[in-house]
């Protein structure tokens, strides 16, 4: 059976996966060299290692290459303070070039074959000029990555109002598709400082539960409903999805919590 195990190319950045040779013998912590579809990077090992059934996997992965040497480590801090003064230089070059453009990130793969810039921008951005002049000063293949909103919240970082990391720069590979009918279907208020994230887009978490809720919303009446209850007339004015209870404000003004199973029987 194949293995794998978890590794993080930068300090609190997400964890992804690798194959891994059986004979390496690694623990959490040790430096590793990944092959990954940049070439190959110098990353850390986050996770134990792990038997998978590969033909699970939904997608192929990439290899660890081997344990880093100590020569390896001086090699990728070398590569880092490079990367710092490569983006300090990227942004003076964008200000020359009068490009509408916020580069945020630089960074080299372990051998240098490639060096990536990645941007943000609220539009197009024609870039020719400014990568020949990277490359011309650089001397390797230059990248330049236009990313959205969401994707710099992924690049840079923090914590959302749950209190625990982003979800999109600790795991998240991809960005699912959320709609504001999935907090809707939480009944969670519609305020956007409630329901959005750091990037200003809807909360990613509010994917991950929107089934189950769909699920327990079944046979329950809505919010202003005109409903009877055991002889008597009234409306839902609130109800609790988790626990699939609703209450009932009776004509006389009295109110009542009704159980779902309880009013089904």
């Amino acid at each position: 059976m194949d293995k794998i195990v978890g590794v993080t190319l930068k300090e609190n950045e997400r964890i992804q996966y690798f194959y891994i040779d059986e004979e390496e013998k690694v623990k959490i912590g040790y430096n590793v060299l990944v092959n990954t579809e940049r070439g190959l990077e110098f990353g850390k090992i986050a996770t134990a290692v792990h038997p998978i059934d590969k033909s699970k996997l939904k997608e192929d992965l990439f290899s660890v290459e081997r344990v880093a040497t100590k020569k390896d480590y001086y090699t990728n801090k070398e590569n880092l303070r490079d990367s710092k003064q490569a983006l300090k230089k990227g942004k003076e070059l964008a200000k020359k070039y009068h490009l509408d453009m916020n580069i945020i990130d630089a960074s080299y793969t372990f051998d240098r074959e490639q060096l990536m810039f990645k941007f943000y921008a609220s539009s197009r951005i024609d870039f020719r000029d400014l990568a020949k002049e990277l490359a011309s000063i650089y001397k390797t293949r230059i990248e330049l990555r236009q990313i959205g909103v969401r994707d710099k919240a992924q690049e840079i970082g923090g914590y959302g109002i749950c209190g625990r990391k982003l979800c999109c720069s600790k795991f998240l590979k991809e960005f699912d598709s959320v709609s504001i009918s999935m907090a809707k279907n939480q009944n969670l208020s519609l305020n956007p400082s409630k329901i959005n994230g750091i990037c200003g887009r809807l909360l990613c978490c509010l994917k991950y539960e929107d089934e189950t809720y769909k699920d327990l919303r079944q046979g329950i009446p809505k919010i202003g409903q005109a409903i009877e209850y055991e002889g008597k007339e009234g409306k839902v004015i609130s109800i609790n999805i988790l626990k699939r209870h609703y209450t009932i404000e009776l004509k006389d003004g009295n109110t009542i919590e009704v159980s779902l199973d309880e009013s089904i029987k």
